[in-house]
C-alpha cells in the first residue's frame, strides 16, 4: 500500500470510530493506521505514524479538534491534511480558516464521504504535483546558478527556462553536503595544487576544478585573471599598486594583498579603472 494515504481517525465516540473505519476500508487509497478516542491520542499518533490524513472530530473532551491543530503546530509536528468529522454545523467557517480540505456532517452518507474522498485525492495530487515541480527547480538551479524565483517566474509565464551563460552561485560539494555560494560574495579564487580555494567573507570553500573551468562559469566583466593562479572579483579590489621593483599588487577590501603577474598588469588596470 506504498501508493496509499496514511490516515488517522480521532473521535472520542467509539461507534462513531468504527463506522468510518468501516467505510474508509473500502477505498483501496486509505490505510487507517491509528483510532484515536482524545486529542492527546492523536497528537501522539501524529509523532508516531506522521500519516497524510486526518478525520478529526471537532467537540472532544480535553482538546477540541481545533486545539489538536494548534499543538501540532506549537510543536513543529508535520500537520497532515484535515477532515472535520462534526454533528455541528456551527464551526464550518472557522473549520476552513484552518485550511481543512473538507467538513462532513455526523452522520454522513455514503454519497458526501464520496464527496470528500475526491476532494482528498485532488488536494494530494496537487500537493505531490508541487513538491515535484520544487525539486525539478531546485535540481535546475543547481545546475544552471539561476535563482529560484527567476526559474518559477518563467514557468509561471510559459517561457522557456532560460539558461545563464554565467553562474549566480557556485555550487561545491564538501564530502556529503552540497553548499550554494553566491557568485558575487567571492572575493578570489586561488590555485592550490589540484583544488581551488574560494574566498568569501563566511571563510574558505575548496572546489575540484581547473582556472579554465571557472572562467568559463564567472563572468570576465567582474571576475578578472590577476595571475596564473587567482581570479579576483574586482568589485571588493581597493586599489592597485606598483612596487620600486616593478612588481604590481592589488590591495582588496578585506586588507589582503595579491600579486599581479606581469602577464595580466594591464587587463587588470583597466578592469579596476572601469
Amino acid at each position: 500500500m506504498s501508493d496509499s494515504l496514511s490516515t488517522i481517525i480521532v473521535d472520542d465516540e467509539p461507534l462513531a470510530r468504527k463506522g468510518l473505519a468501516i467505510r474508509l476500508a473500502e477505498h483501496n487509497d486509505i490505510n487507517v493506521v491509528a483510532q484515536c478516542s482524545n486529542g492527546r491520542e492523536a497528537i501522539e499518533a501524529i509523532k508516531q505514524y506522521q500519516p497524510d490524513l486526518m478525520f478529526l472530530d471537532i467537540q472532544m473532551p480535553g482538546l477540541n479538534g481545533f486545539e489538536v491543530i494548534d499543538e501540532v503546530i506549537n510543536q513543529e509536528l508535520a500537520l497532515p491534511s484535515v477532515v472535520f468529522v462534526t454533528a455541528f454545523d456551527q464551526y464550518a467557517i472557522k473549520a476552513f480558516e484552518v485550511h481543512a480540505i473538507d467538513y462532513l456532517l455526523k452522520p454522513a452518507d455514503d454519497v458526501r464521504l464520496a464527496q470528500a474522498m475526491d476532494k482528498i485525492r485532488e488536494h494530494n495530487q496537487s500537493k505531490a504535483d508541487t513538491e515535484h515541480k520544487n525539486r525539478l527547480v531546485q535540481l535546475v538551479s543547481d545546475v544552471t546558478g539561476s535563482e529560484q524565483s527567476k526559474i518559477l517566474e518563467e514557468l509561471a509565464s510559459n517561457q522557456d527556462v532560460s539558461i545563464s551563460q554565467y553562474s549566480d552561485v557556485l555550487p561545491i560539494k564538501d564530502g556529503g553536503e552540497l553548499s550554494r555560494v553566491p557568485v558575487n560574495s567571492i572575493w578570489w579564487i586561488d590555485a592550490a595544487g589540484d583544488y581551488m580555494c574560494v574566498h568569501t567573507e563566511e571563510g574558505t570553500h575548496i572546489l575540484r576544478k581547473t582556472m579554465k573551468q571557472l572562467e568559463e562559469l564567472l563572468d570576465p566583466r567582474i571576475f578578472i585573471r590577476s595571475h596564473r593562479s587567482t581570479i579576483v572579483n574586482k568589485n571588493y579590489i581597493q586599489k592597485f599598486c606598483s612596487q620600486l621593483n616593478g612588481e604590481y599588487y592589488l590591495v582588496m577590501t578585506s586588507g589582503k594583498e595579491l600579486k599581479v603577474s606581469r602577464s595580466y598588469k594591464d587587463k587588470v588596470k583597466q578592469a579596476v579603472n572601469n
